[in-house]
């Protein structure tokens, strides 16, 4: 079996908020200006971080995920990127231990150090203990050391450094800088086409920033890691690969609706379909098309937009009245609804190509894996969102939580409309997106 081997590095923290999306980018960011290939994978489910570091290293950013993709594909993920890049970064998610799996079984499993980030601004010697905690709590994964981020001084550092044990080195101190803070709204970070401007300059300063400390060095301070492919049937070789042929898909992109895994649109290509996008913001109709995909975004806060497109309201109806297929996910789900209600408790009417009402709370949600059992077959993904449903049509099933047996989100079929809560993951079923999207299984070409 062929081998390749590469550069890599997983950013991983004792919780969230302590710097690993921002380091992350400055890292990519400052490499790619020195003419480096970095290609950065993001443990788990998100959206958002994605998009960050996609402008910051220039490469696609994918999700890697031990449950949601399987084993076999995040193998092969890494294999074609140990390809083409000089380091592989992967930001991990929440704390280094949170979530089945976590962010330590991606190092587990692949034997990629960690490297521990820490916002260390209130603490010294303790910011040492915590980090010889989390690095000795488990004994199959190597820590490449500590990356001590908002450190106040020479001194400051200095105390953390003397504290350490010499088999967990500091890594770098990351000074405090509000220069490079990325910003954020509820879910996360904001998008980062929303601020396309304000980011660039945030990238540079963290190019800057990064340069500044002995982080630049990281080429130096890694070994190289062997990847190899999975020994799983490849795609293009299958039957599979024609499951869309002749099929074109129109997706719901832009401010209200960008929730898109990148994964998710290449599969589409794998399996021989193709794909455009449209904007319910801003379009008249809906495109000459087979089928369409209305993806998570935030709604919310373009309801009243969203409302005032009567036309495209219209095209949608008139799409649905084809039976042509229609996918809705999340913030999708929403649309398709009769109104939603906004956290200032103001009614929108929505495209209502199915009975119920969405309200947005400040509080509370819903999140976590889960598979959706579907008739076209059993699809992974996840649950996140601060909104409830009501009124809405008797579900057809609910999600499956993969750790726990509390019932999962709701799962709507309504003529030609397939909606839940859930944001699927394209490649963990191929078969039933081909199903999904072209119902009747048979290629048009």
């Amino acid at each position: 079996m062929k081998t390749r081997s590469c550069l890599a590095l997983i950013l991983a923290a004792p919780a969230s908020g302590q710097g690993k999306t921002t380091i992350t980018a400055g890292l990519a960011s400052m490499l790619k200006q020195q003419g480096k290939v970095v290609r950065i994978f993001k443990v788990g489910p998100d959206y958002l971080d994605p998009k960050i570091l996609r402008q910051a290293s220039g490469q696609p950013v994918e999700p890697l995920d031990l449950w949601m993709g399987g084993i076999d594909y995040c193998k092969d993920k890494l294999y074609q990127a140990a390809d083409v890049a000089d380091i592989i970064l992967i930001e991990g998610a929440m704390g280094i231990y949170d979530g089945r799996p976590s962010s330590a079984d991606i190092a587990a499993t692949f034997g990629i150090p960690i490297g521990l980030v820490i916002d260390v601004k209130g603490m010294a010697q303790t910011a040492a203990a915590i980090a010889v905690g989390l690095a000795n709590f488990r004994e199959d994964f190597d820590c490449a050391g500590l990356i001590a981020n908002n450190c106040g001084s020479d001194r400051h550092a200095e105390l953390i450094r003397d504290a350490l044990p010499p088999t967990l080195p500091l890594l770098a101190t990351l000074k405090r800088s509000e220069a490079v803070t990325l910003p954020e709204r509820h879910l996360g970070l904001v998008q980062a086409e929303e601020m396309l401007e304000e980011l660039e300059g945030k990238l540079a300063a963290g190019a800057d920033w990064i340069a500044d400390s002995n982080l630049k060095n990281i080429l130096a301070l890694l070994k190289p890691i062997v990847f190899e492919p999975s020994e799983a049937t490849d795609l293009s070789e299958s039957n599979t690969s024609l499951l869309l042929q002749g099929i074109t898909i129109a997706i719901a992109k832009d401010e209200a609706f960008s929730f898109i895994y990148d994964a998710n649109l290449q599969l589409i290509n794998d399996l021989g379909g193709d794909y455009l996008f449209f904007s319910p913001l801003h379009d008249n109709a809906v495109p000459n098309v087979d089928a369409i995909w209305l993806p998570g975004g935030y709604p919310e806060l373009h309801a009243n937009k969203l409302a005032c497109n009567k036309t495209m309201h219209a095209s949608l109806h008139s799409f649905k009245a084809q039976n042509k297929p229609i996918l809705a996910e999340c913030g999708g789900f929403l649309y398709c609804l009769n109104t939603l209600v906004d956290i200032e408790k103001k009614r929108h009417a929505m495209a209502s190509l199915m009975s119920g009402e969405g309200t947005m709370r400040t509080r509370g949600g819903c999140q976590g894996m889960q598979t959706a059992v579907l008739p076209e077959g059993d699809l992974r993904g996840h649950s996140h969102h601060r909104s409830i449903s009501h009124d809405t049509p008797k579900p057809i099933a609910q999600g499956r939580r993969p750790y726990h047996p509390a019932p999962g989100e709701d799962i709507f079929k309504e003529g030609s409309v397939t909606a839940s809560y859930i944001h699927l993951f394209f490649p963990s079923n191929p078969q039933a997106i081909g199903a999904i999207f072209n119902p009747q299984g048979e290629s048009l070409c």
